[in-house]
Order: structure tokens, then sequence, then C-alpha cells
């Protein structure tokens, strides 16, 4: 029988905060005397098969299925997103994924979040499509500003087919890994380690882009940084040992075609240094707990950096 075990990478170390959860609303035509009543068993279970299939087959950086929080209630007013809405920003959601089978009242019913990614699914049905309320949120979005993602399966489905077609699961897990991407990298930093190197313009580091496009700040070391943390010798050494050993184990040298051949002994203190160099550039991204214990406590911090880069990569090399 195969093992479907999940394994989780309990030593991964990230940057601050928990990782965003996707948030699941299901919109629903408010009117009542057995519209809405008719309705509402169906557009929950379209909730909890979207949030079923997004635990199912995404995982967060530490290999953990990815967390839906469902509104507790259909949403067929104003008053209920505004609910959808507190609990969302109570359990930590940054993706929105509204789906419905029918007509609900428009921008009543759409998430009016300024910044947080959002993707509607409207139900291809038989008795009470989705694709009106569609339509209609999407244009509501484009008309005040606020981006949304269209969702629509290819095939007509019966009202009671609970079933989430393949080209709709494809299309709702894109989004969702583009959306917790987006919503993850948010406050979080960029870190310049040097500067910029021979004039190449792809070395150059763009705040605004940063800033005002995917909300992140930036952050800079020197190169010099990584200099005095290897002669004063500021990383981990059991860890440098076991990243010593899986190198040497994985990465294979190539053909030296250099005019004169580097000796071993040259060739074996520049893999220490690349392995050290690896381990510190960990370090000054996410920071590393047992530097507080070596007494380092502002190098134990690091900056927060979901990615970084080298931009002086002639001294890099």
């Amino acid at each position: 029988m195969e093992d479907n075990t999940l394994k989780i990478n309990r030593n991964h170390q990230t940057v601050i905060g928990d990782f965003p959860k996707v948030g699941i609303r299901p919109a629903i035509d408010g009117r009542e005397r057995g519209v809405r009543e008719s309705l509402e068993k169906q557009t929950m279970g379209m909730a909890r098969n979207a949030a079923s299939l997004i635990s199912r087959n995404l995982r967060y950086p530490n290999g953990k299925p990815v967390e839906c929080v469902i509104a507790d209630t259909c949403i067929g007013g104003v008053a209920e997103a505004a609910m959808c809405t507190e609990k969302f920003s109570k359990n930590g959601v940054g993706v929105s994924l509204t789906v419905t089978p029918c007509w609900c009242y428009g921008s009543e019913t759409i998430d009016m979040d300024t910044e947080m990614p959002k993707a509607i699914w409207g139900f291809n049905g038989t008795e009470r499509p989705g694709a009106v309320y569609l339509a209609a949120a999407l244009a509501g979005h484009t008309m005040k500003g606020l981006p949304a993602f269209g969702i629509y399966g290819h095939d007509v489905q019966d009202a009671g087919d609970q079933s989430i077609p393949e080209d709709v699961s494809e299309k709702i897990l894109r989004f969702v890994r583009a959306g917790l991407a987006a919503a993850y990298m948010k406050g979080k930093s960029y870190l310049s380690m040097g500067s910029v190197s021979m004039g190449i313009a792809g070395s150059i580091v763009r705040e605004d882009f940063f800033q005002e496009y995917l909300g992140m700040r930036n952050e800079y070391v020197d190169m010099s940084e990584f200099t005095r943390r290897l002669n004063e010798h500021l990383y981990d050494k059991d860890e440098f040992k076991k990243a010593l050993a899986w190198t040497k184990k994985y990465c294979k040298e190539g053909k030296d075609l250099n005019a004169k051949p580097k000796s071993e002994a040259r060739k074996e203190e520049e893999w220490e240094i690349v392995v050290k160099m690896a381990i510190i550039a960990r370090d000054l991204m996410v920071g590393n707990p047992r530097l507080r214990k070596a007494g380092f406590g502002e190098e134990a911090n690091g900056h927060n950096a979901i990615l970084a880069g080298f931009q002086g990569q002639r001294q890099w090399t």
C-alpha cells in the first residue's frame, strides 16, 4: 500500500510570520422565502470541496498542507461579507477565493480588500449557472480597480454534481499558488549582498518595484560582511561540517581546464569557502538562533529576507 504520509521538514528555517491561509467565500442569492434556502447546501458544499482540493494538493515550504478558512455562513449581502472579512483578518488569510453556483448580489458580496489576491469560481451548472454573477462581479471588480481572476468550467455540470472538473481544479490551484506566493512575499525583505558590478544593469536593484508592486522592503549588506564572518568564524561549525560532507558526496568537480591546474589543497580550501559562504548567506537572510547562543545577537536576527542576490557577481566568482 502506498505511503501517503506527509514529510514535514521540522528543521525548516524561514522568515518571520505564519504562512498565509486561503479564505473561501461561499456567495449565495440573498433572496429568502425559498430561493436562498434551496441553495445553502450546494453553495457551502462548493466551498468545502474547494478547500479540500487546495489542502490535498498544495503544501507550504515546510511540507504542511495549505490551510483554508471558510466563512461561517454563506454570503448573501454586505453584512455577511463584512463578517467574513472579520473572520479572515483574525485567522491570517492572505488569499481569497469566492465560490458560487448561482446569481448573487454583485457588489454587495464581492471581496473589497484592496490588497489581497482574489478569484471567483462560478459553477457551470444546468439550473442556476454562476456565469451571470461571475461576469457581473468581475465587472464590479474592474470598475472599482480591484483585480480578480475569473474561474469557470468548460463543461456544463448537473446541479447536484459535487465534483470539480479537471480544468477548474487546475485554474483554482494555479491561482492559489500564485496568490500564496504574492501574500507570502508581502512585508518580507529582498537582501542585496554587494552592489552593482561592472555596470551590469541586471545588478541594479529597483526599490520601487519591490516596495510598490510586491509590498516588500529592501535590505543591504556589503560583501565585506562575508569576509568578516569568514575571518571571525561567525557560522555554525557543526552545520559547516555536515554541509561540507554533503557537498563532497553530491557535488562532483568537472575537469580543470586551467593552464596551471590548482592544487588539491587549494581546491579543498575553495570548497570550504563556498560552503561557508552558503551558510553565511542563509544566516544573513533568515538568521540563526545558534549564533545567539554563541554571543552574536545581532547576527542571529538576520534580515527577514525571503530572497537575496549577489549584485557584485564578479567578486562572487
